[in-house]
C-alpha cells in the first residue's frame, strides 16, 4: 500500500495539470539566490521568440525578468534590467542588445514584451505597447532544451544564481510565442484586450513549479490593464 501511495504521488508530480492563473500573480517578497518559478515550455528549437509579461518592482539595481538557459548557452533568451534608469538588455544565445530611454518608474505596473527573429537577428522591447528601436543580437536558431526561470538570472542551467540579480516584486500574465508578434497583437496584450495566448508558455494553462519563497496571490491590477 505504501509503495502504491508513493508511486501515485510521483505520478501526480510528473503529470501535473496546467493551471489557469488568470487573475493571479507571482509575488517574490525577498531578495534571494533560491526563490524562483520554473516554467515548463511546450516546445524547443526556436527560430523566433516573443515574451510578454507584466511586472511591478521598486528595485533600482540589476534584475532579471525572464531567463532562458540551455546546455548551449546560459543566456539563450534573457530580458534583463540594468541599474541605469530606463536601460534594458535582451540577450539571445549569449549576445545582447542594449535599449535605453525606456519607461522605468518604481512601484508601477508595466507591460513588457521582447521579440527576436533568427533571420534578421533583430530584437526589440515594447513597454506598455510602445516600441523601442530594433537592434541586432543573434542570427541562428535556439536549439536544445530550454530551462525557463522567473525570479533569477541563470549562469548555469537552473543554477549559479546571484541574489543581487534576483527579482523582488510581482509578475503576472506571462506568455511566450515561437514567432514574432505583430505590433497590433503586442498592443492588444498591453491593453489586456483579446490577444492570442502564448503557444510555448500560456498563463491561462501554465505548467510550472515553485522553488523557495514565492507566493501565488490575487492580481493587484484593477480590472483590465491600462497603459501608464
Amino acid at each position: 500500500m505504501q509503495i502504491l501511495l508513493i508511486a501515485s504521488i510521483l505520478f501526480t508530480a510528473c503529470c501535473a495539470v496546467p493551471q489557469d492563473l488568470s487573475g493571479k500573480m507571482f509575488t517574490f517578497p525577498v531578495e534571494s539566490d533560491v526563490a524562483r518559478v520554473r516554467l515548463l515550455p511546450s516546445g524547443n528549437n526556436f527560430t523566433s521568440v516573443t515574451v510578454c509579461l507584466r511586472f511591478l518592482t521598486d528595485l533600482t539595481r540589476t534584475y532579471s525578468l525572464f531567463s532562458t538557459a540551455s546546455t548551449a548557452n546560459n543566456n539563450d533568451f534573457l530580458i534583463f534590467k540594468t541599474a541605469n534608469k530606463g536601460h534594458f538588455q535582451v540577450h539571445t544565445r549569449g549576445k545582447n542588445s542594449q535599449f535605453y530611454g525606456l519607461p522605468d518608474e518604481p512601484n508601477t505596473w508595466y507591460s513588457i514584451c521582447s521579440t527576436w527573429d533568427s533571420n534578421s537577428g533583430l530584437s526589440q522591447v515594447w513597454i506598455n505597447g510602445n516600441p523601442s528601436t530594433r537592434k541586432v543580437t543573434f542570427k541562428g536558431n535556439l536549439d536544445g532544451e530550454p530551462n525557463i526561470v522567473l525570479g533569477q538570472e541563470q549562469d548555469a542551467v537552473d543554477g549559479r544564481f546571484d541574489a543581487a540579480q534576483s527579482f523582488v516584486g510581482m509578475i503576472t500574465d506571462v506568455h511566450m510565442w515561437d514567432y514574432v508578434l505583430s505590433a497590433c497583437e503586442i498592443q492588444r496584450f498591453a491593453s489586456d484586450l483579446n490577444f492570442t495566448p502564448g503557444d510555448v508558455i500560456n498563463w491561462r494553462a501554465l505548467d510550472f513549479n515553485i522553488v523557495g519563497d514565492v507566493v501565488i496571490e490575487d492580481s493587484q491590477i484593477n480590472g483590465c490593464f491600462h497603459n501608464q
